[in-house]
Parts: structure tokens; sequence; C-alpha cells
């Protein structure tokens, strides 16, 4: 019969960390003027550390009057302290620490190289403090890049990058990223992210390295062979043939001395003469999110889902989308029609839908969580209007829910879809009386007559 009585054990071990009796080595931990003098024990270490074996056998640590004497600076006493009472006693804690703390914590262990610590560590991060990485996004990725070790936790942190690139990209320390990183996200085929974005960031963070200006017509020769060779081992990764007719003209295009011009005539080809086949076999990268729309881009959605939801937008990424977006009905050459509308809307629920305002870049829509049928009033505390001052620029929507519930939704037979003072008139030309109706809806900055040149309406199906 085998007992065991492992708290005590520890209970006891914890004693002597703490008296220090018996001590045969002192170790200085911190910068100065916090440095903390350590009395412990050579045995003990250098069964339970690699570090403190090889340390105390092969000469590193000076030996004074019979005692091993180290210095670590390195490392502060309070996250030693911590490292010590797993030594002797086999316990750790860290829900009290910081995020970042948790992290140096981590590189200590490493160092150190206490394995079982490296790996709770990490599974640690990973389970709890999944919001670690915006802290300093830059910093933390090239920490965990340098350790080997961290394998799991770096395999955590590329699939959080390339679900939700913002943190990285839209970061004020993007540009002092290390190019061999960029390099490594750029070929991710899951990087979750336009393609004319990731080529917007990434001639950001070349002028920064060379500090020149975003203005070709001011370059020099000297300006342009430095961005060709610092953009050159990066160009291969950018899949050209997936951005937009309009992106290619005024944000590639414009910047044809610095790309290869093979590749430029291949590009022009391209998108000039009609059925033309890329020239390069590259996928795009993957989109988990389908949508047939001629107003709006996949990049919309997770916008819309998180005002339906009534969370902050920054929580959503592509696999987090919780609905489907279906088109029910797409105006004919700009001509809005109402009984289409109703015959392709009503009874199905939940819709959302997006106009663009002729002669403008302005996009407009609503949500509407119930239907489109019948002829009166629906009451709802869920309906929202939106706007975007540019429908291209995710950062220009304004949102509307509403006020006034018993006046959200006004389904007619010979309207679209009004909403409190919303007027969608059998044709093209609609009306905005918000003056009258101001309690219903909050301005966003609908004007008060304009004409739709395209609109569209979509089912929202919960997954």
């Amino acid at each position: 019969m085998s007992s065991k009585f492992w708290a005590d054990l520890s209970n006891d071990y914890e004693k002597i960390l703490e008296s220090g009796f018996g001590y045969d080595v002192i170790i200085y931990v911190g910068e100065k003027p916090n440095v903390k003098e350590f009395h412990l024990h050579s045995s003990i270490l250098c069964h339970r550390s690699q570090y403190f074996y090889t340390a105390f056998s092969n000469g590193w640590a000076e030996k004074k009057d019979g005692k091993f004497i180290l210095r670590k600076p390195n490392i502060s006493p309070q996250l030693f302290n911590i490292i010590l009472r797993f030594i002797y006693c086999g316990n750790i804690k860290l829900n009290n620490l910081q995020d970042l703390d948790i992290l140096k914590l981590l590189i200590a262990v490493d160092e150190f190289n206490i394995q079982p610590l490296v790996s709770h560590i990490q599974e640690f991060l990973i389970e709890h403090k999944t919001e670690f990485l915006h802290q300093n996004p830059t910093g933390i990725l090239e920490t965990i890049y340098q350790h080997e070790t961290f394998a799991d936790l770096w395999d955590f942190c590329l699939e959080i990058i390339c679900k939700n690139p913002k943190i990285l990209f839209n970061s004020d320390n993007f540009v002092n990223l290390k190019a061999p990183l960029l390099e490594l996200l750029l070929k991710r085929d899951d990087l979750y992210m336009d393609e004319i974005e990731i080529w917007e960031r990434l001639l950001k963070w070349c002028f920064a390295q060379q500090n020149i200006k975003n203005d070709p017509a001011k370059w020099n020769n000297d300006d342009i062979t430095k961005i060709r060779r610092l953009l050159h081992r990066f160009i291969p990764l950018i899949r050209f043939y997936h951005i937009e007719h309009t992106d290619f003209f005024y944000k590639v295009y414009c910047y044809k001395d610095i790309l290869p011009q093979d590749l430029i005539y291949d590009l022009l080809e391209f998108h000039i003469v009609p059925n033309m086949k890329p020239k390069s076999n590259v996928i795009p990268r993957k989109q988990n999110l389908k949508l047939d729309s001629i107003i709006i881009e996949s990049k919309h959605i997770p916008l819309f889902v998180s005002w339906i939801d009534k969370k902050d937008s920054s929580y959503y990424n592509k696999e987090k989308i919780s609905y489907d977006f279906n088109l029910l009905y797409r105006s004919n050459e700009g001509r809005f029609d109402a009984k289409s509308f109703h015959r392709n809307c009503d009874n199905k629920g939940a819709t959302i839908w997006i106009a663009k305002i002729q002669d403008s870049t302005q996009l407009i829509g609503g949500y509407n969580p119930l239907d489109w049928n019948g002829n009166y009033w629906k009451n709802t505390a869920d309906s929202f209007l939106f706007s975007f001052t540019d429908g291209k620029i995710i950062s220009t929507a304004k949102l509307g829910y509403v006020k006034d519930a018993s006046h959200a939704v006004y389904c007619g037979n010979n309207q679209g879809p009004s909403m409190g003072g919303l007027y969608c008139y059998n044709s093209n030309s609609w009306e905005y009386d918000y003056y009258y109706f101001s309690s219903v809806y909050h301005d966003i900055g609908i004007p008060t007559r304009f004409k739709v040149e395209d609109f569209e309406v979509f089912q929202v199906i919960k997954k």
C-alpha cells in the first residue's frame, strides 16, 4: 500500500525556499535600483532546470566562499519568484498577472529550459488571454517568432492575425515589422484581407523603411531604385490579378515605375482586353464569405452582422459570421419596381437592403428583422438605418437604430423598403423626411431627395 502526501511535500519545500536554510547559491535578480537577492539550493535548481545544471557544472557562475553567484538582470524579481515556486513546490499561479507579464514569464522560463512550464504557459495564453495580441502585435509577434519552443503560441497568433488582420496591419507599429515576418504573412492563403488593402499596407511599410513620401510624381531615380529593391521579394506574394479594375488603375498602375515592366504589361492586357485570362495561376486568398452583390463587398458583412447582433465590430471575423446573406432582389438597370420588390421579398423574414445614390459614392440601407408583406406600419425595436459616405470605405459608416418602434417599418404595396421617414416610391426617386420623423431613427445623413442608381435586398438567415 502506498500513500501520497504531495501537498505536505510541496509545503515543506516552500519553507526551504522561503527560509533559504542551507543555501549554496546567491542570485541577484533585476536591474538597479530594483535588485533582489535570492538564497537558493544548487541541488534543487540543477535537477529542475537544465540551465542551472549547465551554469553550475560548466563554470558559468562565479564561486565565492563556497557559494555559486549568478546575476539575472533581464528578469524581474516578481517573475523570478513565480518560477522558483514552480521549481521548489510545483505550483504556478498565472491568473493575477498582466498579459504581457505572462509573455515575459514565458521567455524567462524558456531561458531556464523548464519545458513543462513552457507548454503550460502557452496553453494558458491560448485558452485564457485571447486578446493579449492586441496590445503590441508587432512586438509580440517578433518575440514569439524568435523562440522555436513557442510553436503552439506562434500558430495561435498567426491564426488570430489571419482572421482579423487589422489587429496588426492597422496598428501604429505595423511599419516596424521585420521583413521576414511580413513576407511570411503575405504568403498565407488565409489572410482575410482584400488584396488591394494588402498592397496598400505593403506600400506604406516600404515607404516607411526608406523614409520616402507616397508621392510618385516627386520621386527621383534613387528613390525608385530603393523602393524597387525593397519590394522585389514581396511582388510575387501580391495577387494582382485579384484586384478590381478600378483599384488597379488608381492604386496600382500609378506605381508602375517601381513594378516589373512585364508585370505591368500583363496586368494592363488582363484589364483591358476582353476575356483575357491571367498570366498567373495564383489562386485568390480564401474568403469564407460569399456575396452576390454589385454594390457591397464581403468586408461589409462583418459590420452588418455586428449591427444586427448589437456588438462591437472588432468581435467579428469570417468564422464568427453566424448569418447567410442571400440575394432576393436587384433593381434592373437601376429601375426600381415596387411590385417586383414585394414579389421577391415578401414573407422571407429578416432582410437587409442597400441602395447606391446616383452621382455619388454614398450608400444607404436598412435592416428589417420582420418581413415586407402587408400594407401597414410594423413594430420592432431591432431595425436600423445606415449610411456610408463612401461605400468603398468602411470607416465612413453611420448607424441609426430605431427610436420609435411603432414606426420602424412601413409595408406598402406601392413602395419599397420604407422605414421611418424614408419613402421608397415605385421609382428610383426616393425621399427622406427626417424633420417630421426625427423621433423614429437617428440622423445619419440620408439626403432629403435623391435618385437610386442600384438597389439590392438580401435575406438574412441565421446559420
